[in-house]
């Protein structure tokens, strides 16, 4: 089970930063080999919902409110560590994380930054593509959009 906390930046604690940041890396630079600059200044202004499996971070994400990141609220760096996909924690940290926007943003409209590879995934959760695919960092994604 996925005991889910969301903090602001402040609130995370400097271990559960470290681990964040190391989760992130795992999955983003080394598993799907992509030089990038992860630290990227928009963590401090995020709300971060975060994933806790036995006391460890194993899911994560960070949400913003409109006009921080895309003009609609966004979920941004969506991430489950790779021995815990099995569980299908991406569903139960993106659900947590439109649950945080409505919560705390009051908004329902949300616009991601979609690795191409995903887009079932996100489908799922009721995103539907926007424009056309481009490059980011090297790897395909495409717009996408739940109203």
């Amino acid at each position: 089970m996925l005991e889910i906390k969301t903090k602001t930046f402040q609130e995370l604690t400097t271990q559960e930063l470290y681990n964040i940041l190391q989760l992130r890396s795992e999955v983003f630079v080394v598993e799907q080999d992509c030089v990038y600059q992860d630290l990227d200044g928009k963590d401090e202004k995020a709300l971060h919902v975060i994933g806790f499996k036995a006391d460890k971070i194993v899911a994560y994400t960070r949400i913003f409110r409109p006009g921080l990141y895309f003009e609609a609220s966004s979920i941004g760096r969506v991430v489950v560590a790779q021995n815990q996909r099995k569980h299908k924690y991406g569903f139960t940290i993106m659900e947590a994380s439109i649950d945080a926007i409505k919560q705390h943003y009051n908004e329902t409209i949300i616009k991601i930054s979609a690795q191409c590879y995903l887009k079932k995934f996100y489908n799922s959760l009721g995103f539907k593509e926007i424009g056309a695919e481009y490059l980011e960092d090297g790897i395909p994604h495409i717009a996408m959009l739940k109203n």
